[in-house]
């Protein structure tokens, strides 16, 4: 499905969020707070538009998806963007080693991993300690107003846009399935403290449609006496 709809996946993100995407993709790169020389893994990382953002800062990014259509798209661009490294990757089997990234990051991917929790597991080990978390993706807008106006754009308004915009309409009745099915932001929140990493918040983008996650692996693992630090 990711793969058909690869070659206009872009420009049908900017039509469907009515142009959000860029700003949910600013307020993402900012709370990554990435920098010059770090290591940072874009996980469901698509065509590596998010990845151009954060390696504008002068940071190395791995740009993973499990879609070889996009990571080929990607690739196609990898002129214009040679900090980015492009792989196929499984978000719940991560070919990296433990520790290995200053921050690891997630747009609007979570939803699609078969077992989310199995792949924060993953986020978490190959996170460096004091590393962090962020993770943008499509939520609850706590104020019913809201929640009825955004269920009647994906049921009704998105699949017509859907099928100007997209290379495969199809497909975007599963995104406005997804999205519906997804839980709350406390769910989400308790999931990043579960898998370990800890300072964990939250706060909403456009009333709540998106929220932004961020969490810290703490420098000392919680199995860890603290005496066995000073040894």
């Amino acid at each position: 499905m990711f793969d058909k709809v690869a070659a206009k996946y872009d420009r049908t993100n900017t039509v469907l969020s009515v142009g959000n995407a860029t700003l949910w993709r600013i307020a993402t790169t900012r709370a990554i707070a990435p920098r010059p020389g770090e290591r940072i893994l874009d996980i469901a990382a698509g065509t590596g538009t998010s990845s151009a953002s954060i390696a504008a800062s002068g940071a190395h990014v791995v740009a993973a998806d499990f879609s070889p259509g996009m990571i080929e798209v990607g690739r196609s661009r990898q002129a214009d963007n040679p900090g980015i490294e492009f792989v196929v990757a499984d978000a719940m089997a991560l070919p990296f080693g433990d520790d290995e990234f200053d921050a690891v990051t997630i747009s609007f991917g979570l939803r699609n991993v078969s077992d989310p929790r199995v792949a924060l597991g993953e986020f978490f080990r190959v996170t460096k300690p004091g590393g962090r978390l962020v993770i943008c993706e499509f939520s609850t807008p706590p104020l019913g107003l809201v929640r009825g106006g955004y269920s009647f754009y994906l049921k009704r308004v998105m699949p017509a846009l859907a099928k100007l915009a997209s290379s495969n309409d199809a497909a975007y009745d599963y995104l406005g399935d997804s999205i519906e099915a997804w839980p709350d932001q406390p769910t989400l929140a308790s999931w990043m403290r579960s898998a370990g990493y800890t300072d964990v918040a939250y706060r909403n983008l456009t009333a709540g449609i998106v929220a932004l996650h961020r969490g810290v692996k703490p420098l000392v693992p919680a199995s860890t006496p603290l005496s066995a630090t000073t040894k």
